[in-house]
């Protein structure tokens, strides 16, 4: 009996924080501690700190789980707003373990050795022309004919597929996946294929990973780790990996100086260093890391303008370059290859000094590529008829300004708006719009879109790519930045003439944002941006007083991360597997392993390149605090 009593443990009256911390607890709401550490997760009750994944199930179930204390249990320990922060923060730190969790189950134990699995022939067949029709048309990867007829093979005969094929099937798989409909239903499975690649590709065969065959299944991992969001922020560090696996077997070397090289060999080379190209400057555009390139450091010649088939013939001369083939648009992508270099150089140095001037400079030439890549692709003709297609299109238009949106952003904030940096202003909003309706056309327009198969692209931004998505809301936030300047400048009477089309867009990121949510999406940051900013917006524009604003935003927060967390919840729930997850053993002012990419409410690294959120570079803490958001 005496060890029983000396067992029993007395009620808990401390917060979870202060309990975990070893301090004394004032047992008010917030409690003092909680708030000189803005924590923000002030909770009290007698639970375990490792609650298991099973008790978080149900929506309203998990809500019990965590009891925070109304404002009206706890007299005199403040205001209104700051109870309404206390909530805010607390549904934003359920949000954060909620998505902890989703990450844990899609996740497969690692490692995931190749199997001879494959989803249903239908199914497959769906996912192999999503791909071709998306991201084989911009960024070259595969022979097509090649790859169909082992793919043909694969499900003709009984014989075990070859490894090294299954897993270039699989990748492209998981990358068609993203476009096969408008929640990414087979998230998990792409997830799965990708952590396949890095399994076989992580083996000691180290000589044998030196060929074509394998630099293909590099570039397919890269784009597959983008589109299903598997370390996609780390893609620059890949990116450098890769072009010095293809520096070591000579595909900076042009392949005409090799003996006795026929036209397949010769053109496949070219194709796969110019994706390579392509892949590193996106990735270091997206990270703000330097490019791990320079036009002094390779003399391999642009792909020449051949079909697939034609590569088979023998020795055959290309197309003119106003003749449409499957190269087209990327032999024309890489003419402007030059600038968009300088510029990513320029942008990513940190010890350039950004002058006005050089600017102007880089935008000039920028344009002048822009322009004649223009005139090439409205030139392109071809005796059966085809022509670059609406997503093709779309994607070099969305490529093309977003680096006229890099480029001037620096110069579009409050204090530098004088009459020398109006052109820079005009740019930022112009190449937003069109960024913006690259991946959303207007709803009179989506009669144009095809009821099949949706608008790729759109799909592509939603469900998948930070390239796409990340980019779309940085335009978003511009548009509303220059609206909000608009209103503030205004003095007159009546209320300002705002341009309909940027309104609309403002709009329509909100519904655009959560759809992402929706779609699979575990980081709230940019749809809980859009709703601060359009309550912003929207509070200006009805004249709500400045006492009365702050709580409209804070409402509009809220509303954004209820509608969020009911999605997590909800996704969490569905995918349960029977796990043990420690949730709140790492809560309050301890970030968990892998989530310090949701902390906003902390400062961002000045010498991480990315900080895990590839939004972070382009809006700095320098610009952020000039802009009117």
């Amino acid at each position: 009996m005496a060890d029983q009593e000396r067992k029993r443990r007395r009620p808990a009256v401390s917060c979870a924080l202060c309990r975990r911390r070893k301090i004394r607890c004032n047992r008010q709401t917030p409690c003092g501690n909680c708030v000189r550490s803005k924590s923000g997760h002030c909770v009290y009750g007698d639970e375990p700190l490792g609650t298991p994944l099973r008790n978080l199930a149900p929506a309203q179930g998990s809500r019990k789980q965590v009891h925070v204390l109304p404002a009206s249990e706890s007299p005199n320990v403040g205001s209104d707003s700051t109870t309404n922060r206390s909530r805010l923060a607390s549904g934003l730190q359920r949000c954060k373990l909620l998505a902890k969790i989703i990450k844990a189950q899609l996740a497969p134990p690692w490692p995931v050795p190749p199997t001879s699995d494959l989803p249903p022939k239908a199914l497959a067949d769906k996912l192999l022309d999503c791909y071709l029709r998306t991201t084989e048309t911009i960024y070259r990867i595969l022979h097509i004919p090649t790859f169909k007829k082992d793919y043909d093979e694969a499900w003709l005969t009984d014989k075990t597929p070859d490894t090294a094929f299954l897993v270039q099937l699989k990748l492209v798989l998981a990358i068609g996946a993203t476009t096969y409909d408008e929640k990414f239903s087979l998230r998990a499975s792409a997830i799965r294929w990708v952590h396949e690649a890095q399994t076989w590709l992580a083996e000691p065969e180290f000589k044998a990973r030196l060929s074509l065959q394998v630099l293909q299944t590099n570039l397919l991992l890269l784009v597959a780790r983008q589109t299903a969001s598997v370390g996609a922020s780390m893609i620059w560090i890949s990116a450098g990996s890769l072009i010095r696996n293809a520096i070591y077997i000579g595909l900076h070397r042009d392949a005409a100086c090799l003996p006795e090289g026929t036209v397949f060999s010769i053109e496949m080379r070219r194709r796969l260093w110019n994706t390579i190209l392509e892949i590193a400057l996106q990735s270091s555009l997206d990270s703000g890391a330097p490019p791990l390139i320079s036009l002094q450091s390779f003399d391999t010649e642009p792909p020449h303008n051949f079909n697939d088939n034609q590569l088979m013939l023998g020795n055959l001369l290309p197309a003119s370059d106003d003749t449409f083939t499957q190269m087209s648009v990327a032999i024309a992508l890489r003419k402007t290859f030059p600038i968009r270099l300088a510029v990513t150089e320029f942008l990513n140095n940190f010890q350039s000094a950004s002058s006005y001037e050089e600017t102007l400079q880089l935008d000039g030439a920028l344009r002048k590529s822009y322009k004649e890549l223009c005139r090439t692709l409205q030139g392109l003709n071809s005796a059966t008829g085809s022509s670059p297609s609406r997503f093709q299109i779309q994607v070099v238009d969305f490529i093309m300004h977003r680096y006229f949106l890099a480029l001037h952003i620096p110069f579009f904030v409050p204090p530098l708006r004088e009459a020398a940096y109006a052109f820079s202003r005009n740019v930022v909003v112009d190449a937003s719009l069109k960024i913006w309706r690259a991946v959303l056309l207007p709803s009179s327009h989506s009669d144009e879109i095809s009821p099949l198969n949706g608008d790729d692209l759109e799909r592509l931004a939603i469900c998948g790519s930070q390239f796409f998505r990340v980019s779309a809301l940085q335009a978003c936030f511009m548009v509303a930045a220059e609206l909000i300047f608009q209103l503030q400048e205004e003095n007159s009477l009546s209320p300002a003439p705002l341009r309909p089309d940027l309104l609309s867009i403002v709009n329509d990121a909100v519904n655009w944002s959560f759809r992402c949510v929706e779609a699979g999406e575990t980081n709230i940051k940019g749809h809980l941006f859009m709703c601060l900013v359009d309550a912003r917006l929207d509070g200006l524009i009805r004249g709500v007083g400045k006492d009365e604003l702050p709580a409209s935003l804070i409402r509009a927060v809220e509303n954004g991360q209820e509608n969020c967390l009911r999605v997590l919840e909800e996704r969490a729930a569905e995918g349960q597997t029977g796990a043990r997850v420690d949730l709140f053993g790492k809560t309050g002012i301890d970030t968990p392993k892998g989530m310090e990419d949701w902390d906003i409410m902390m400062p961002i690294g000045q010498f991480n390149f990315d900080s895990g959120d590839p939004m972070n570079w382009w809006f700095d803490d320098e610009t952020m605090e000039r802009l009117p958001l």
